[in-house]
């Protein structure tokens, strides 16, 4: 038998490793997709079972333009790694940049949103059933937001420093697989809490 040598790019080296980081992401996607069905679940088994105002009807609208910049940093992350795979390392700093003031831009809404509940509208944690389940749910969402922007911005940061190459491709492709579950989850978010719940 003859053995036959052949050359091995860097992406293949690391395709074991990459296999693992994708199987270790989709794990974590997994278990966090089961957390967020059960505060799912329990926003809609307390919905409309409040004894005291506000309600949802009273107080809530709908952040259309915050979700088209969640949702729209899907498209920019995916340009992004478009870019890197490509060598335009340019082009991968803009798009990656880009998704970070998105997401930044979606987080900003939602605090600007809570403090018109809290200060304007009244409605805190401790108001009512609808406020306790609504700050868990929404904030829940949040909090895996920030997590994905912290990580964000360590790769933007490298990428500056001109540590992130072609050859990193796989690397960033699991972590864009953690921001397109959070905009995933956002449609959730979106549609008991917005559409069905008022």
């Amino acid at each position: 038998m003859s053995t036959a040598v052949m050359a091995i790019t860097p992406e293949q080296s690391a395709s074991p490793v990459s296999s693992k980081g994708r199987v270790g992401m989709i794990c974590l996607i997994i278990a966090e997709s089961a957390i967020f069905t059960i505060f799912v679940v329990a926003y809609l088994f307390y919905l409309g079972k409040s004894v005291s105002g506000p309600t949802p009807q009273e107080v809530l609208t709908l952040p259309i333009l915050n979700s088209i910049c969640l949702l729209g940093s899907s498209a920019t992350i995916a340009f992004a790694l478009s870019a890197l795979s490509r060598g335009a390392r340019g082009g991968f700093i803009l798009w990656w940049a880009m998704t970070i003031a998105l997401g930044a831009y979606f987080l900003l809404g939602t605090g600007l949103e809570w403090k018109r509940l809290i200060y304007e509208k009244g409605l805190t944690i401790q108001t009512n059933l609808f406020g306790t389940t609504y700050y868990a749910l929404v904030g829940l969402h949040a909090f895996h937001v920030i997590v994905g922007l912290l990580m964000l911005l360590i790769v933007f940061a490298l990428a500056l420093a001109g540590t992130v190459r072609e050859e990193h491709h796989w690397r960033t492709e699991i972590l864009a697989l953690y921001w397109h579950f959070v905009d995933v989850i956002w449609i959730v978010v979106f549609t008991v809490v917005y559409v069905i719940g008022r």
